[in-house]
């Protein structure tokens, strides 16, 4: 009788030992995500291998960033920048049109990121997502605000024509940072444009335009201050600097913050200038109420500004070197 208890005891701790044998990691990651990423930030480590902290130059919180600019050919002026896992593209395309009457001695400037299913199975084929579109503006004010480009450099004649530059990001991959990735390879790509001569014909009230070749080099743009963002995250109080798709969808409260640092020819006494707070864009949770590490919302705020200048410098010599 005892024996034939024992085996029974036996059978039933079988298949419950055996499914806590198979239970991956992965398996784990995917049933479990909270629990999965408070284990890793339990002991200072993040799921991809950074370290949970401040963001020093000593402490690797940050995902790699490569950027390789006339990526596709055929356009004038192109980058493919990587961030992690997340891969975009920006390819250039310039068109003439009238200016608008409000604004008749400037041009255009129009972004526009696409995340096709391509990139990631959250999206599907069809119109634009909701997500493409929130980024797509938030690009663009971001590139307007910093004057990047400025868009009286864009003239032909007044009121008669201008060039309209045509911004078009594409991810290849989507594994979060999106916005940051987007708007180093559209800052990469600008810097490698030129522009060809354009001359406006009052007798036939057309444009000519002459390819660029040796004899007709064209004008290379006379860009203005350098736009970057960096985005965090927050998880249990846990500050996330550039969060990967996974962590992203599990934190609470989420911050993109935009500023512009001078530009490649501005002297060297003005570059020392501090950076310049474009935008602070915060969705979720406020960060007074995330229970934050090291003090409140307004501590916590102060950190990513830090931080954020400290890793726009970091990028700005990267697109310096490519």
């Amino acid at each position: 009788m005892a024996a034939t208890s024992a085996a029974a005891a036996g059978a039933d701790a079988g298949p419950s030992t055996s499914a806590a044998s198979t239970l991956t990691p992965a398996l784990f990651k995917r049933l479990h995500p909270r629990p999965y990423l408070e284990k890793f930030l339990g002991e200072g480590v993040r799921p991809d291998g950074r370290l949970v902290g401040s963001g020093k130059k000593d402490e690797a919180v940050w995902r790699d960033a490569s950027v390789n600019v006339g990526s596709i050919s055929t356009a004038p002026a192109s980058a493919l920048v990587r961030l992690g896992q997340t891969t975009v593209v920006c390819g250039i395309t310039l068109e003439i049109a009238p200016p608008d009457i409000a604004s008749p001695n400037q041009g255009f400037l129009v972004p526009n990121i696409d995340l096709p299913p391509l990139c990631s199975p959250l999206f599907r084929s069809g119109p634009p997502a909701d997500e493409a579109q929130v980024l797509s503006t938030r690009l663009r004010d971001i590139l307007l605000s910093s004057n990047v480009l400025p868009l009286s450099s864009l003239l032909i004649e007044p009121s008669k024509a201008a060039f309209v530059v045509y911004l078009d990001v594409v991810c290849l991959n989507y594994d979060g940072g999106v916005l940051d990735a987007a708007l180093i390879a559209c800052v990469a790509a600008l810097r490698q444009l030129v522009l060809p001569t354009a001359t406006w014909d009052p007798d036939t009230l057309s444009t000519t335009c002459e390819p660029i070749s040796p004899s007709s080099p064209g004008t290379p743009l006379a860009l203005g201050p350098t736009p970057l963002c960096v985005s965090f995250g927050v998880f249990n109080g846990h500050l996330l600097p550039d969060p990967t798709l996974f962590e992203s969808q599990l934190c609470t409260s989420h911050l993109t913050i935009a500023l512009t640092l001078p530009s490649p020819s501005t002297t060297a006494s003005k570059k020392t200038a501090a950076a310049a707070l474009v935008h602070v864009y915060q969705a979720g949770a406020p960060l007074t109420q995330t229970g934050s590490e090291g003090g409140g919302g307004r501590e916590q705020l102060k950190k990513c500004l830090v931080t954020a200048h400290a890793r726009a410098q970091e990028l700005e010599n990267l697109l310096m070197e490519s």
